[in-house]
């Protein structure tokens, strides 16, 4: 069996970043980011950050909150980052932020946050315990 990783280095090698470009085809009729495409990208962040923090399977079970603190126009750049915050027995809790950055600026700000709770499956879709390895 494989060593186990202390926890708090497991946190820090799990952290996950994606940077994307903000297209027409993903705003909605204000030409800002639409919601449901920033949900959808931040529950795949978190998705790859619980993945890698103990290389099981995950779920999402809840959005426990997401602000929307400044919109997030077309023609942007965007940096999503996925870090673990909180680990139970069989969840973990996954902070992802979206931070915008004007294209030909250097300026950046914190757009959106939120908070995901994953739950580790074993091979029958059944809660397991999170163990860190290796």
């Amino acid at each position: 069996m494989d060593a186990l990783l202390p926890l708090e280095e497991a946190i820090a090698r799990a952290e996950s970043r994606v940077i994307k470009a903000v297209f027409p085809s993903t705003t909605n009729h204000y030409f800002t980011l639409f919601g449901g495409t920033a949900l959808q990208w931040m529950d795949e962040i978190a998705f790859i950050t619980a993945t890698r923090f103990s290389r099981q399977r995950y779920v999402t079970v809840s959005i426990d909150k997401t602000d929307f603190k400044k919109p997030i126009p077309a023609g942007t750049i965007v940096e999503l980052i996925g870090t673990i915050f909180d680990v139970g027995k069989h969840s973990v809790k996954v902070e992802v932020k979206i931070f915008v950055e004007q294209m030909y600026e250097h300026t950046r700000d914190l757009a959106v946050r939120g908070i995901f709770t994953l739950v580790a499956l074993d091979e029958n879709l059944k809660p397991e315990e999170i163990r860190v390895q290796r």
